[in-house]
């Protein structure tokens, strides 16, 4: 049996409690996700036991690239334009019918007039940030115009 592990991301926009745009894409699982992986799965490597979500600025974007890590991403950079004092932590629940995924949203309460163009999964929370494994990017298939005062809620879901 071939096991090919797939993200996916879905994002509801809201906006004084309304929805205003909902979103679902998949993401890229990069180099040093896919080793770390291996790694802790298969090499007595370290687990890494919680995760973060950020976004990534539509300012300056060119790609994404499976070689990205946390100190070197040179296609991108994150937006820090949320309240939020640090990354705000993915927690999952555990795996089930091959798939894992967060049961309530990771939410981020944009404070500025601003573009997303993505999201990545890491695992550091430090805002703007640039240690820790980098797990995954995505790209917003369109990209999301927010304003100070809205709210993004991101549920991810890894399935293999």
């Amino acid at each position: 049996m071939k096991i090919a592990l797939r993200g996916k991301f879905k994002v509801q926009h809201m906006r004084a409690d309304e929805v205003i745009g909902e979103y679902e894409f998949p993401n890229g699982i990069v180099n040093e996700g896919i080793n770390q992986l291996l790694d802790a799965g298969f090499n007595a490597g370290s687990a890494v036991s919680l995760w973060y979500i950020g976004l990534i600025n539509n300012a300056g974007f060119t790609a994404l690239n499976n070689a990205d890590v946390m100190n070197s991403h040179t296609g991108w950079v994150e937006s820090a334009a949320y309240t939020e004092g640090t990354r705000p932590e993915w927690t999952s629940g555990a795996a089930a019918t091959r798939a894992i995924t967060n049961s309530v949203t990771v939410d981020f309460s944009v404070n500025a007039t601003v573009t997303f163009r993505g999201i990545f999964l890491t695992s550091n929370n430090t805002k703007s940030g640039t240690t820790g494994i980098l797990w995954s990017t995505a790209a917003f298939l369109t990209n999301v115009s927010a304003t100070n005062g809205d709210t993004l809620r991101i549920t991810y879901t890894l399935s293999g």
